[in-house]
């Protein structure tokens, strides 16, 4: 293994700037020198980090320095065969792996809860979706992995197929163990893309799922701002193996990530790694019990409880604190609670609100724990009643778009009243955010259990990524261009 206590990006940052450089390039805030004074105390020292691609500081979309050396830390640390780094979150990771390895007008077989991101990547390389019914757990409530018996149907059934895209794990940190499934793939010789935006800390071992890379994945995307002590956006691609062209994959991170990417950004990825690499088994060890006493804080909490997959053969990741309202409350209603005692969630849905801890022992648990008992003891009788909150509406059979996305540009798109649109086909995607998975995709038949979901979140507060006509209950639908 390569020396992880080094951080060749951060520390080439740090020395350019003790050498008291003159700017006479971009960004024009020469360092923090022009700035405004309202605001410099805050960025003052991460500026002095912002260059360019100046001698010395190396090119991302050609590496030769010091984010090679970095680059190379990191694939040393995960086991990749190659790491990128990714300035433009894993959205970009999971386009680029996509165009690098789906053809147009081939299928993929993708889990029908992943991120927009996902969908997004097959529009752009014109590839055909085949959805794969998820298994929803009845007591969280949410689509948690890929149903496998579909899967191994699909496999079997589904000709042309160019990929399989995998979720894994969700956003509530609900995973499957990937590597009987990958190799079942692999036996088709089909490559795996695995989206882990939610489990870069993975490779810690128990009590953290396994990794995708572990498990023989191709290619796994994974969001370092997660969950470690990295800047937004800052991601990984990982590839391995003889199924994915490594220059394909380059080739499109070029096309599609910025020509100036952030250099604070690309230091923060070098910093996570080394934070990443310098736990050791003790450290972990303490967090994991300093998280159980947060488990065992709140048990004692009366009008909340901790919520975990029923099927216990799931995993679950220990920084993901999944918590419902016992007196019926929705997870919108305990988020607005929360949020006026200043706790902030990751997310709410119609049951639950998700708290992601931090990768560290957990300085501010009892202030945390302090104000979920504040804003629980306001609590009254909530309208909405367990019973009452639907599940997610996915197809529960293999499925396809109605309209493919060859064939969109034939159709127009007319607003229609959203109880109206029932049969029709979706011509704008429907997203839920967070966690950016869409209800509907462009190209989808509208079906009456969408519309009912579709309603029951509107009436309960959730927060939607569409159209401005969606905000006045249109949607928009394709109608066929007549001749």
């Amino acid at each position: 293994m390569l020396d992880q206590k080094k951080t060749p990006l951060f520390s080439g940052l740090k020395s350019h700037w003790e050498a008291t450089p003159l700017s006479g390039h971009v960004p024009g805030h020469k360092f923090g020198t022009v700035f405004p004074e309202k605001a410099r105390v805050y960025f003052n020292d991460i500026l002095k980090l912002d260059v360019t691609e100046i001698t010395g500081m190396d090119d991302l979309h050609d590496p030769e320095g010091m984010i090679a050396e970095a680059q190379h830390l990191a694939s040393d640390l995960y086991g990749s065969e190659q790491t990128f780094f990714l300035v433009n979150g894993s959205t970009v990771g999971n386009l680029a792996m996509i165009l690098a390895t789906c053809r147009r007008g081939s299928k993929v077989l993708v889990q029908r809860n992943c991120h927009k991101s996902v969908l997004n990547g097959l529009e752009l390389a014109g590839a055909d979706p085949v959805f794969l019914p998820c298994e929803v757990d009845d007591n969280m409530g949410v689509a948690v992995s890929v149903d496998l018996a579909y899967l191994y149907k699909a496999l079997e059934t589904t000709e042309g197929v160019t990929a399989v895209v995998l979720t894994n794990p969700n956003y509530y940190g609900v995973a499957i163990d990937l590597e009987d499934v990958v190799k079942a793939i692999h036996s088709y010789n089909i490559p795996v893309l695995v989206d882990e935006a939610h489990g870069a800390h993975f490779l810690l071992g128990e009590p953290f799922p396994n990794s995708a890379l572990a498990s023989g994945a191709d290619v796994v995307v994974q969001s370092a701002h997660k969950t470690l002590p990295a800047m937004t956006m800052g991601s990984w691609l990982h590839v391995q193996g003889k199924m994915v062209v490594k220059e394909r994959i380059f080739h499109y991170l070029k096309m599609l990530q910025s020509s100036s990417p952030s250099y604070p950004l690309m230091a923060s990825l070098d910093i996570a790694r080394y934070h990443l690499a310098s736990m050791s088994p003790q450290v972990i060890e303490t967090i994991v019990e300093d998280i159980k006493g947060v488990h065992h804080a709140l048990k004692t909490v009366k009008e909340v409880e901790v919520v975990k997959p029923r099927d216990n053969r799931l995993l679950v990741d220990p920084l993901k604190l999944t918590l419902r309202s016992n007196n019926g409350l929705s997870g919108f209603e305990l988020s607005t609670l929360l949020e006026k005692e200043g706790l902030f969630v990751e997310l709410a849905d119609p049951k639950n609100v998700l708290i992601i801890l931090p990768l560290a022992v957990n300085e501010k648990k009892h202030d945390m724990i302090e104000r979920i008992v504040r804003a629980v003891s306001k609590e009254t009788e909530g309208s909405l009643r367990k019973e009452q909150i639907i599940l997610p509406p996915f197809p529960a059979e293999i499925s396809e778009l109605s309209i493919p996305f060859s064939e969109q540009a034939d159709y127009q798109r007319v607003k229609c009243l959203i109880e109206e649109a029932i049969g029709e086909v979706a011509a704008e995607a429907i997203v839920p955010y967070p966690p950016g998975i869409p209800l509907l995709f462009n190209g989808e038949k509208i079906t009456s259990s969408t519309v009912e979901y579709i309603k029951a979140l509107q009436q309960i507060g959730a927060r939607f990524q569409a159209s401005e006509a969606f905000k006045s209950n249109y949607i928009y639908i394709y109608k066929k261009i007549k001749e």
